[in-house]
């Protein structure tokens, strides 16, 4: 494909509209093409910042119960003769009514889908801005200090050079409704946003891998600190700069 092909494809990549075959063609242009990579991030921050900014509700844990109550009853032939058209078209709309409530709740987005997305969008920000840090510096020593009086937490700050992942710097971001601290590391020439921030409880929890318009994330809890990793880096890479992570985090 051309670039002229790839653009008219992006909006439907950007949505997870295209099939298997012409999104693996898609990606595999975007990795050796800049211009095309920047047009996607573009699109992508654009569709997460509506994302973000959208009003969403969450279904009530009572709403099968509430449809069910507001449905008129199905009724019960006693034997075939009280069967009729009638009967049977109430029962369906019945049964269409509770397909649309249950279709309609399981389209919404999960907590996970839209922080997944809200993480991509701070990350790709960060590269379309030339934002990526408040403070650059390489020194572990000159960033962790940066935070005091911006943060009511230490984030725990590592530089990796030795192992492949240098420390770039660091910066104030906005995650979840609330600030948090950006690290940003680099792998050759990928970049690499740690967003770390306190967890909401103690207990230690896996890495949960996620993938969101071309970009891999992952998440997990160790040390009492909720880590949030995004690049375009290769997910092998990223998998490996969590373990570096987690090996100077003491667990809870």
């Amino acid at each position: 494909m051309d670039c002229k092909e790839i653009v008219e494809l992006l909006p439907a990549q950007v949505d997870g509209e295209l099939g298997p075959r012409e999104a693996l063609r898609v990606d595999q242009h975007l990795q050796g093409c800049a211009p095309c990579r920047a047009e996607y991030a573009q699109l992508a921050a654009a569709r997460a910042a509506v994302k973000k900014h959208a009003t969403y509700f969450a279904a009530p844990g009572d709403l099968a119960r509430r449809i069910e109550r507001a449905l008129p009853p199905a009724p019960v032939p006693r034997n075939r003769r009280v069967w009729s058209w009638p009967n049977a078209g109430a029962l369906l709309a019945s049964m269409l009514a509770v397909a649309w409530s249950l279709g309609l709740y399981m389209t919404l987005p999960t907590a996970a889908d839209r922080l997944g997305d809200e993480v991509v969008a701070n990350h790709v920000r960060s590269l379309m801005s030339d934002h990526a840090t408040d403070v650059a510096s390489t020194d572990q020593h000159t960033v962790k200090p940066w935070f005091n009086g911006k943060l009511d937490f230490s984030p725990p700050v590592n530089d990796l050079t030795s192992e492949g992942f240098p420390l770039v710097g660091g910066r104030l971001d906005y995650l979840d409704h609330r600030p948090v601290a950006a690290l940003v590391y680099r792998h050759n020439q990928h970049v690499i946003n740690l967003f770390v921030t306190p967890a909401s409880a103690a207990k230690n929890l896996g890495p949960q891998h996620l993938a969101r318009h071309g970009y891999h994330l992952i998440h997990w809890v160790r040390g009492g600190m909720d880590f949030w990793a995004v690049s375009d880096v290769d997910p092998v890479k990223l998998d490996r700069f969590k373990n570096l992570i987690s090996a100077h985090v003491q667990p809870v």
